[in-house]
């Protein structure tokens, strides 16, 4: 017997209603799986965060460590802690690495910490090196930080790029139709979005899970209509542990009852 169904079985008998039972561990199941696919979970947070430290430790020990500059470079560019992956990832430039991965990724970071020039130049060098470098990711970070910047025509430009480069791209789409309706192209970016959906719908559910959150960003109603059901199945849920307690309580006052209605020792 599955835990869900002794769960139900369980519920359902201290509440008195099975149907509101079932919805509330379907609402909560539900929830559970939406969302824990698209926010990180902790324990691998937790896990980057250790590795972060040690990775610190090793360079106080050996500042020389080129990988582990690298390695802890591309989790703060992940966390958004561009001058800080710029003052790690350095030195490994000035050492001699200018493979692609090391210009991209320090690319990145210029970008990210505001030196448009050098961030460019880096990603230039780097598409000389491998113009497909991770299918498009070259252009898909121009298209991305022009567009931060307001430079929306070359923010079309890379993105367009992208498509090409990844034909089933849900986030490259979302990125490009963003652009556009910034440069006032909106029907073509209206059709953008819903295009965006359709790769998503039609997408293996390995990628499903990886661009959900740039799905609901082409569908911003789709959000909200998934934060009613999930406030439906909060409901639900704060109606059962209602229920129990009101059980609870009841059992309780019926006990106490009993136990005052048994004749005394002496009797």
């Amino acid at each position: 017997m599955s835990y869900g169904w002794l769960l139900w079985m369980v519920l359902a008998r201290v509440t008195g209603s099975p149907v509101l039972s079932a919805l509330g561990i379907l609402g909560v199941l539900w929830a559970v799986g939406r969302y824990s696919m698209i926010l990180p979970g902790p324990l691998r947070l937790l896990g980057r965060w250790r590795r972060a430290a040690a990775l610190r430790r090793t360079l106080h020990v050996n500042p020389h460590d080129r990988r582990a500059r690298y390695e802890l470079a591309e989790l703060w560019v992940g966390w958004g802690r561009y001058a800080a992956a710029v003052e790690v990832l350095k030195p490994n430039l000035e050492a001699g690495d200018e493979d692609v991965a090391t210009l991209f990724l320090l690319g990145v970071a210029y970008l990210g910490a505001g030196d448009t020039a050098r961030g460019e130049l880096l990603l230039d060098e780097a598409e000389k090196l491998d113009p497909r470098h991770q299918m498009g990711a070259i252009d898909l970070e121009r298209g991305r930080f022009r567009l931060a910047r307001g430079d929306f025509p070359r923010a079309m430009e890379a993105l367009r790029r992208v498509r090409e480069a990844r034909p089933g791209t849900v986030e490259g789409r979302v990125l490009l139709a963003r652009a556009l309706e910034r440069g006032g192209q909106d029907g073509e970016a209206a059709l953008l979005r819903e295009e965006a959906w359709k790769e998503y719908v039609a997408a293996p559910s390995f990628q499903r899970r990886r661009e959900r959150l740039w799905a609901w960003r082409a569908r911003p109603s789709r959000p909200l209509a998934y934060a009613v059901v999930l406030g439906l199945a909060l409901v639900l849920v704060g109606s059962l542990l209602g229920r129990m307690a009101d059980s609870a309580s009841r059992w309780e006052a019926d006990e106490q009852a009993w136990v005052s209605d048994e004749p005394g020792d002496g009797e």
